[in-house]
């Protein structure tokens, strides 16, 4: 069936999907848990990784992950490695079930939210923040507000007395 499908794949399709398939054999275990393929664009092969922290410590091995793959191909195929973070996107060769997936995170309205409104010029870059802040927890249902929120009472001061 494979021979059958390898007559009509002119553009390498085929070869990509046995990469997407075989990444941890080509790469390594190590480097398949923080880096996995998300694609290709003319010559660059598109990487997630798991955050920046680990698109910084791969981005020394590029040589060597271009290295791999081009082996793999048994031509040169890539010429780059662009790093991104996953950002809800599914890797390539994984499959979108619970295991692979993580429980959405539930954000609690705080209980004094508002309390620094007027405090703040909303001309600045904190006062525009803080107001996106209440904009964003007033949205949120009122069930299990948070009782450790980073804000302040109306009329609470900063220093202690």
């Amino acid at each position: 069936m494979l021979r059958l499908l390898s007559r009509y794949d002119k553009k390498g399709g085929l070869s990509l999907v046995r990469l997407w398939r075989d990444w941890e054999s080509v790469v390594g275990p190590e480097v398949a848990e923080l880096a996995r393929p998300l694609g290709h664009k003319d010559g660059t092969l598109v990487l997630f990784a798991q955050d920046a922290i680990a698109a910084q410590q791969l981005s020394y091995y590029v040589f060597e992950l271009l290295e791999r793959v081009n082996t793999f191909f048994g031509k040169e195929v890539f010429d780059k490695v662009r790093f991104e973070l996953l950002d809800g996107r599914v890797p390539l060769g994984l499959q979108n079930n619970a295991e692979n997936s993580t429980p959405p995170l539930h954000t609690k309205k705080p209980s004094n939210l508002g309390g620094l409104i007027g405090k703040f010029d909303p001309d600045t870059a904190v006062g525009r923040c803080y107001l996106a802040y209440v904009r964003y927890f007033s949205s949120l249902p009122e069930e299990g507000a948070a009782n450790d929120a980073n804000t302040r009472p109306v009329g609470a001061s900063r220093r202690r007395k």
